[in-house]
């Protein structure tokens, strides 16, 4: 493979990073539904680039627990609090009508941590799921869940409601580990709860996602992806990090697109069964989506 290094721009945002301000019809129509039922999407928290597009094609990424982080993740624009707003009760079911509305044959579901809670939340994401569940029974779920500190009595309780993907994201290297994520949050950790969700959710697929650009070698995001495997991991995204404020931590390098599909080359021949791996890909990515249902419903 290409020594990445050798094959970096080191320039402001490149014109591969440049995308269309978000217009459109259901653009318009998701954006006035979640503010109206107070339902806080990722696509929006974490400043997505490709809100438009998938927004415009009928994929929401909604995010539970509300908008407020308990920790302080440096790459992450969702905001932070010691003690976030309490939860709300009815937001199962609000979730569940809006999700009935917009049609959709599969959905992402991702959540803040709030580690100040006794199940760190758990159970208000297996009631989300249930209630979708309800109202949607030909609804593929994904759920984007948090590390519960390691707790897998808590990671059980997501397995139990069912979904169809059970994914939680690594972020970054091992070496950057501490430096990018919170303290609570942990390279090991990350694996055994992804391992655990492979042994236990009995059949179900699981899904993990890295950054790039933020100062790691080739040699170790190779590692990386490795680990995931070696966890059970089915689906693999691979995307480019992006500053979201001054306060976070920069861009170190910007990968080109020629290098993002040596590395998806790299996990399909490290035995992954799907890697969608681009500049723009995020944990969140239709394309991801869209392959990832076919294949749930023997569609491929």
């Amino acid at each position: 493979m290409t020594e990445v290094r050798q094959t970096r721009s080191r320039t402001a945002k490149p014109p591969w990073l440049k995308v269309r301000f978000p217009t459109g019809e259901n653009y318009n129509w998701i954006r006035n539904q979640s503010q109206n039922l107070k339902l806080s999407t990722v696509c929006e928290e974490a400043q997505c680039p490709n809100i438009g597009e998938c927004w415009n094609s009928g994929t929401a990424t909604f995010m539970l627990m509300g908008d407020t982080c308990t920790r302080g993740c440096r790459f992450c624009a969702v905001n932070t609090a010691r003690i976030p707003p309490a939860l709300d009760a009815s937001e199962p079911v609000k979730l569940a009508e809006t999700i009935e509305q917009m049609d959709l044959r599969y959905v992402v579901l991702t959540t803040v941590d709030r580690d100040e809670l006794q199940d760190q939340g758990a159970s208000h994401i297996a009631r989300c799921i249930r209630s979708i569940q309800r109202r949607n029974p030909d609804l593929l779920i994904e759920i984007l869940m948090p590390d519960f500190r390691g707790e897998m009595e808590l990671v059980q309780q997501v397995i139990d409601s069912r979904p169809a993907v059970l994914a939680h994201n690594l972020e970054t290297v091992k070496r950057l580990t501490s430096r990018v994520r919170d303290p609570r949050a942990g390279y090991e950790q990350s694996l055994d709860v992804l391992a655990y969700l492979k042994k236990q959710g009995k059949g179900t697929y699981t899904k993990s996602s890295l950054m790039l650009g933020l100062g790691e070698k080739h040699e170790e995001i190779l590692q990386a992806m490795q680990d995931l495997r070696q966890a059970g991991v089915d689906f693999l995204t691979l995307g480019q990090y992006l500053q979201p404020t001054r306060k976070h931590l920069k861009v170190e390098e910007y990968l080109k697109p020629e290098i993002f599909e040596e590395f998806a080359e790299e996990g399909h021949r490290m035995g992954f069964d799907y890697v969608a791996s681009g500049p723009l890909v995020r944990s969140s990515y239709r394309a991801a989506e869209f392959y990832i249902e076919r294949k749930i419903r023997g569609e491929s």
